[in-house]
């Protein structure tokens, strides 16, 4: 069960992942587009420096795929990084969570072949209740208050839960042809045309300029590189991980033990919150508590579902 424990690696540094991106767009970078493109562009020099590193090529249409993984894994970090500027993270981590692995479920039927029956498709609707239950939040006016949210910060994660399952599926498809680091090198490259992309906005080039005027800042910058900088490295160990479960493994049930990490993640949200407020913080209200428990719970019992 070697892909097992490499889920599970994976979805704990994404645990911790979720929390430092919520930090660093709320309150360290403002505009997501911004910190999409320090998030993409690097991967685009990697284009150019694989040949000659010696990275055997792709065949074909295998180029399109590549590409396909590529850049919808882009938009899904950009679609991503919107929702967790409009919500908090413990929402919208399971929430996204949940609609990559449907949207995953799905697509590796239809395109893959991989045939989910039986207790694993009484899974999938679990992780849809879930998803639901996940959206009652406490109102802004009131903490007695609870609505049940399909606002924008939700919208958003559903579509990144769209764009990674169909990047996850993708690369699963060239996982099955090409050694895995040449799937992975080449599928993550192409990532790098969404920061390409992010040139055309303005808070993107813009962001250039302030940094050379803002000099009295500089201490405040140096905590964001700070955390960048570990994001980063976390991001790295994280995406290896899970990509080479993916790789070595069912793409539906790696994607359907996201439930690792929501239990990681409201563990340090709720440590962070109680005894580090100043670095990380979440509003909890009982009931709001109980209703994401219960989420969460169900989150994991759907993830035994599959993997049993």
């Amino acid at each position: 069960m070697l892909w097992l424990i490499f889920a599970i690696i994976g979805y704990i540094s994404f645990a911790i992942i979720f929390i430092l991106d919520k930090i660093i767009v709320s309150k360290k970078l403002s505009r997501p587009v911004v910190y999409t493109f320090y998030s993409t562009i690097f991967m685009f020099v990697a284009l150019f420096a694989l040949p000659s590193l010696g990275f055997p090529l792709l065949v074909g249409v295998d180029w399109l795929w590549a590409l396909v993984s590529g850049v919808s894994f882009g938009f899904g970090l950009w679609t991503l990084f919107i929702a967790l500027k409009n919500n908090e993270t413990t929402h919208i981590s399971p929430f996204n969570g949940a609609f990559v692995t449907v949207f995953v479920y799905f697509f590796s039927n239809l395109f893959l072949g991989e045939q989910i029956t039986g207790l694993k498709q009484v899974a999938v609707i679990i992780l849809i209740c879930s998803a639901l239950l996940l959206s009652f939040e406490k109102t802004r006016k009131s903490v007695k208050g609870f609505h049940v949210g399909f606002h924008v910060g939700f919208l958003w994660a559903i579509l990144s839960g769209l764009f990674f399952a169909i990047s996850h599926v993708s690369a699963k498809y060239l996982y099955g042809i090409y050694p895995f680091w040449t799937a992975f090198i080449w599928s993550r490259a192409s990532t790098g045309l969404v920061g390409l992309f992010t040139l055309f906005f303005p808070a993107v080039y813009l962001s250039f300029k302030k940094k050379h005027k803002q000099t009295d800042k500089i201490n405040k910058n140096k905590h964001v590189a700070v955390f960048i900088i570990i994001d980063k490295l976390l991001s790295v160990v994280g995406v290896v991980s899970i990509q080479y479960a993916i790789a070595i493994g069912s793409v539906t049930v790696v994607n359907a033990l996201i439930g690792v990490q929501y239990i990681f993640m409201f563990l340090f949200v709720f440590l962070l919150t109680k005894f580090y407020p100043k670095v990380f913080r979440e509003y909890f209200v009982k009931k709001e508590l109980f209703i994401e428990v219960v989420a969460i719970l169900l989150v994991v019992v759907s993830t035994a579902l599959f993997v049993f």
